[in-house]
């Protein structure tokens, strides 16, 4: 047998071994947030919390509190997609209404 056909075959004969390893992560988090404005009336950013955020009212009271005093407020944790889709309709609601409220997310 000549020399490079025993080269390939000792090389085919070779055992190999796969590793599969698998990290899971869990997708990045995102706090959306409501900022303070001297315009948009507490009772809208109230009804906004309850109608997108699914708050409860007492909770949502104590959210437009917290912008209210400290300028802004979380309105909730979510993954990337839902978030974008929170800070979206919040966006539209506010333009429809003619409030300059500003809602932005934030990497966790």
């Amino acid at each position: 047998m000549p020399p490079f056909l025993e080269n390939i075959m000792a090389r085919s004969n070779s055992k190999t071994q796969t590793v599969n390893k698998t990290d899971l992560q869990y997708p990045k988090r995102y706090n959306v947030i409501i900022h303070n404005d001297d315009v948009t009336p507490m009772e809208f950013v109230i009804q906004l919390l309850i109608e997108i955020f699914n708050k409860p009212i007492k909770e949502a009271k104590q959210i437009t509190e917290e912008v209210h005093n400290n300028g802004k407020a979380a309105a909730g944790v979510f993954n990337y997609e839902i978030a974008e889709q929170k800070v979206h309709e919040c966006a539209v609601i506010c333009n429809y209404h003619g409030h300059p409220l500003k809602v932005t997310m934030h990497k966790i």
